[in-house]
């Protein structure tokens, strides 16, 4: 009986380690973003915002909500952002009747 249950043992351990690995989540929204010409910048619930604004918004490691500022294009719009992967995030503004949905990249801005 118990070498039955150390064959079953090792069989099912051979089986798992051999299952193709699960989609891995994307780590963190923290990071730069871009989009054709425009940039942010996440980090925790600080953005800079594609208009250059330095603000606070509502972080979640794989998603950021915002509502844009005074003096930037789509001014008063809410923008919600979700995480796909490490090097994609989906980016809705919602304002004044209209809704867009972009998706940027992750990029270096130090370049």
């Amino acid at each position: 009986m118990r070498a039955s249950l150390a064959g079953a043992l090792a069989i099912t351990a051979v089986v798992l380690i051999m299952l193709p690995p699960s989609p891995a989540r994307a780590d963190r929204i923290d990071g730069n973003w871009c989009y054709r010409e425009r940039h942010m910048s996440i980090d925790g619930p600080t953005i800079i915002t594609p208009g250059g604004t330095r603000m606070t918004g509502l972080y979640d490691r794989h998603g950021f909500q915002y509502t844009v500022p005074d003096g930037e294009a789509d001014a008063g719009a809410r923008v919600d952002m979700i995480q796909f992967d490490d090097q994609t995030i989906q980016v809705t503004t919602t304002g004044a009747g209209s809704r867009r949905t972009e998706i940027w990249n992750r990029c270096d801005l130090t370049t």
